[in-house]
């Protein structure tokens, strides 16, 4: 009996369907078919339609080669699909420290090409009965994650309110500030505008502050994805991100309406607003910048921090740091 396993004759018919029809195609795209006025009418009269015909005739154009004309095989490429070895033990050991599915899926994607997504990470959360977060893994992430200083720098806008003046400034004021993750050495300063330049060139005015006085130097910052910061398709011409390039400094992103990401700067702006703003006005703006750099050496060298244990930030660094240096 004959054998047809390896008959090819199907697969030619497709090619030399596909093959006449794609000049026919072209001249009617180009006016020049005697019998089709339209892309349509070529659709019809060939009982095909647009989105089957561009498919094959877009791929052929890339490739030129006939195998792209013949129907590729459907259903899932589970080859494609197959997770890391070993990336369930990552995800179990990133979820005992407290973080969520998104902070996992950020986590394994400095580690792995293609990390699985947000769904998957969930069910073998659910798998191995870790959804729900246990009282050990919430103290867990409490704890102060980067343990060196200069680690990693939060930084964040604050817009102070008018009613705060006696005499206002003629547009809205900021404050702009940068945090250490380990330590919480900060230093905050004023600005006029909240334009990319104007907040670069101050940031790097906090980067000098911090570490002339207190020698920290920053590995990678944490900022949200406002127009002053980020710039994600090309951040070579941003000037925030330009800064950080020429600085060799890292630039993370916080997940989209999810300010707790950035929680240690945003904790910072409540501490600023009970200790000097509230309950307070000031003459002019710099009124306010002067109180402002009297506050941050108060914080910073002498204010008692409950995430530290009651040191202050300067002290609890010249513990985490044998590097430190402070000039104050």
């Amino acid at each position: 009996m004959r054998d047809n396993s390896f008959d090819r004759t199907i697969e030619r018919n497709l090619v030399q369907k596909w093959r006449f029809l794609i000049p026919e195609y072209e001249a009617v795209k180009a006016g020049r078919h005697e019998s089709f006025r339209s892309v349509g009418e070529f659709y019809r009269h060939h009982g095909t339609c647009s989105q089957s015909f561009r498919k094959y005739y877009n791929r052929f154009l890339q490739s030129g080669k006939d195998y792209d004309l013949l129907p590729r095989r459907r259903g899932p490429k589970w080859r494609a699909r197959r997770e890391p070895v070993g990336i369930d033990a990552e995800i179990v050991s990133a979820r005992l420290k407290g973080l969520n599915r998104y902070e996992i899926h950020a986590d394994l994607k400095e580690r792995h090409l293609k990390p699985p997504s947000h769904s998957t990470i969930y069910r073998r959360l659910k798998q191995y009965e870790l959804n729900r977060r246990t009282k050990p893994m919430k103290e867990e992430k409490r704890r102060i994650i980067k343990e060196k200083v200069g680690e990693l720098g939060h930084i964040d806008l604050h817009q102070l309110p008018r009613d705060m003046f006696l005499t206002p400034p003629p547009r809205p004021a900021f404050v702009v500030c940068v945090v250490d993750s380990c330590s919480r050495l900060a230093w905050a300063e004023a600005i006029e505008s909240k334009r990319a330049l104007e907040v670069m060139f101050r940031t790097m005015r906090l980067f000098q502050a911090l570490k002339t006085h207190y020698g920290v130097q920053f590995a990678e910052v944490l900022t949200d994805n406002g127009a002053e910061f980020v710039n994600r398709s090309h951040p070579e011409e941003h000037p925030f991100e330009a800064m950080l390039l020429e600085l060799s400094v890292k630039h993370r992103y916080t997940r989209p309406y999810r300010p707790q990401t950035n929680g240690k700067v945003e904790r910072f702006w409540r501490t600023l607003d009970d200790d000097v703003i509230d309950g307070t006005t000031f003459d002019n703006l710099d009124h306010f910048k002067k109180e402002l750099f009297d506050y941050m050496i108060y914080y910073n060298n002498f204010r008692p921090h409950q995430a530290l244990g009651g040191e202050t930030p300067k002290a609890f660094a010249e513990t985490k740091n044998t590097d430190f240096q402070s000039t104050n």
